[in-house]
């Protein structure tokens, strides 16, 4: 097994006022050439917006854009016909393939926003743009990782064009669980979103990340309860 440690505070930094966002690898502003993402994985942004304010429209293509809810509500509109409200609890994802316009603001103006967003690099270019949200709350079984996307639209989950799998769990402090990968080919990387947990001797604590690759499975021992989210995807595409 091969690992690769990623502290919290080690990831880049951007406070824009109305936005503060923490970039697991290269983005924007922050350009670290030892941190151009985690095989398929190219973007992991940890991102705070005020009340009343977000992201206007831009453009995307060619990239599977995941958006995780994590305290508050994003609101969701695009050139495809979607305008919503992604809730905590919930996940989307828009394939841009060809081209897609969106904005996406804080849908409360009273309260913050707080969400991930994750790029993954598609392994099909030019599709048709298309856009998925659901609530996860049946899939989310107690101490257990609960998939939440997956390559397959029949699959629990939202899906993405990509041979990649992502998993969610709320964890109890002493549990001890073990992931077994969908393609031992691939890589997971493992994002503490709170609490505390063991793998292979790596301590991880909120918001660390810890790449793992050159194995069929590895096992997590939580130390305090704890919230953690499973990105596997090719290491080699």
């Amino acid at each position: 097994m091969r690992t690769i440690y990623q502290a919290a505070d080690s990831r880049g930094d951007a406070n824009h006022g109305w936005l503060k966002s923490k970039h697991t690898f290269s983005f924007a502003n922050y350009h670290n050439p030892e941190r151009m993402g985690f095989g398929a994985l190219r973007v992991i942004n940890d991102d705070f917006v005020i009340a009343g304010q977000g992201f206007g429209k831009h453009s995307h293509r060619d990239m599977e854009i995941i958006s995780i809810p994590l305290s508050g509500k994003l609101g969701h509109g695009d050139n495809i016909g979607n305008n919503g409200i992604i809730e905590t609890g919930e996940i989307q994802v828009m394939s841009a393939g060809t081209g897609i316009t969106h904005s996406e603001m804080n849908a409360d103006n009273h309260e913050a926003v707080s969400f991930l967003q994750i790029w993954v690099i598609p392994n099909k270019m030019n599709v048709e743009p298309r856009y998925q949200q659901i609530r996860m709350g049946e899939l989310m079984k107690p101490n257990a990782f609960n998939q939440i996307l997956s390559p397959n639209s029949d699959d629990a989950g939202v899906w993405i064009h990509q041979d990649a799998w992502f998993s969610m769990g709320n964890f109890d402090k002493g549990v001890t669980e073990t992931y077994q990968l969908k393609n031992p080919n691939n890589g997971v990387y493992i994002f503490v979103i709170s609490g505390k947990v063991v793998v292979n001797g790596n301590t991880l604590s909120t918001r660390d990340g810890l790449g793992v690759w050159d194995t069929k499975n590895f096992t997590m021992d939580v130390l305090d309860g704890a919230k953690v989210l499973l990105m596997e995807v090719p290491i080699n595409f």
